[in-house]
């Protein structure tokens, strides 16, 4: 009796598997079944630059290099993966602009740690993250700049020697 339930159970499953299956959707000529704000969230996409970036305790971004086109809005995120509070071990996202010394910018940020190590006086930066601790993510977005090279860095003090990489806009 059970062998027999059993078989039963498995040729009704098969033709539940069999019958649902397989079918086409017949799509009527002329008409779009794409959703109009998909159109528009994908025009959007293709006008933005999406960079994630991580930092950790050993004092790293996980990218050197970023790329990006000119003339594309850029949605950058910082991500914090380490486990120190941002008051030991913080770290921000700061692009530079052209000429400006890495060093000599890092040295007077470490001064503004009210200000999350952002002089508040400085025409040198083009955009920045907030300072971040463990776990914590700042999302920024920005215009990205005229084509060319330009540095980025965490101004955390001490942290641009080893926390720095090149922004560079095609």
């Amino acid at each position: 009796m059970k062998t027999v339930k059993y078989v039963l159970v498995f040729i009704f499953s098969c033709a539940m598997f069999i019958g649902c299956g397989g079918k086409e959707e017949k799509k009527k000529e002329g008409f779009s079944y794409e959703n109009k704000t998909s159109k528009a969230k994908k025009a959007v996409e293709e006008d933005l630059s999406e960079v994630v970036i991580t930092s950790n305790d050993l004092m790293q971004f996980n990218r050197a290099e970023i790329k990006v086109k000119a003339g594309k809005k850029v949605k950058l995120t910082l991500r914090h993966i380490g486990k120190l509070d941002k008051k030991i071990m913080g770290h921000n996202f700061v692009l530079l602009k052209k000429g400006v010394s890495i060093s000599a910018f890092g040295n007077k940020a470490a001064t503004f740690a009210s200000n999350d190590y952002i002089p508040n006086d400085t025409q040198d930066v083009i955009a920045h993250t907030k300072l971040i601790g463990a776990g914590e993510t700042a999302v920024i977005e920005f215009d990205a700049p005229a084509p060319g090279e330009y540095d980025f860095l965490c101004s955390f003090p001490g942290h641009y020697a080893i926390m720095k990489g090149k922004f560079i806009v095609e």
